[in-house]
């Protein structure tokens, strides 16, 4: 048995199938516009148009799930461990950007809050919440497969005097092919050299 063809029988493209009228017939007067239109002649389904195709939920789910963690190990809760103190201790960084790019290093990939401290102004410098956001990384690394962290290069969005505001993008991805990213803002202060005194 032959099947009837999804174009019509005209084959006009993306017309309902409809069955040539009988010989001598009088053709159907066309159903008044807002009408619903009449049923299918008997013996021919109606044409339904194919279903879409599934789009991969899982994958977006893991995404939004990568965000998440990137959201809370990068920005999210970061600029929380601001504390007042009054004075610097060390020489800082060079450049606004190259503080943000050590900053980075150290907790993102060396994973080491000593070493993170280092960068940070002592206005927001808290050691046992610098190590917090240290180990909250290290806990969202071991739940995926592999993960890397890398980060734009750091840039100088606005610098007036003693402080500037300093942009870069933190991607996360795993051998399994998951991806987030970030975008991260930090303010940094120039003291003894550039510090960083904020992440948003």
């Amino acid at each position: 048995m032959t099947q009837p063809p999804i174009g019509g029988a005209t084959g006009s493209p993306g017309g309902p199938f409809r069955p040539e009228p009988p010989a001598g017939a009088v053709p159907a007067a066309a159903p008044a516009p807002g009408a619903f239109p009449p049923p299918p002649a008997a013996g021919y389904p109606p044409y339904q148009s194919p279903a879409p195709p599934k789009k991969r939920r899982g994958l977006l789910i893991a995404s939004i799930v990568l965000a998440a963690a990137i959201l809370l190990c990068g920005g999210g809760g970061t600029a929380a461990f601001l504390t007042l103190r009054d004075t610097e201790d060390g020489q800082g960084a060079k450049e606004p950007a190259v503080a943000v790019d050590g900053f980075l290093t150290a907790v993102y990939k060396d994973r080491d809050a000593r070493k993170a401290a280092t960068f940070v102004c002592s206005a927001s410098r808290d050691d046992k919440k610098i190590a917090g956001k240290v180990t909250e990384v290290q806990k969202y690394a071991a739940e995926y497969q592999n993960p890397r962290f890398r980060w734009t290069t750091p840039k100088v969005d606005n610098q007036t005097g003693d402080r500037a505001t300093v942009t870069t993008k933190v991607t996360m991805t795993t051998s399994d092919e998951k991806v987030a990213d970030q975008e991260l803002r930090f303010t940094v202060v120039q003291k003894t050299g550039w510090w960083v005194c904020e992440v948003a």
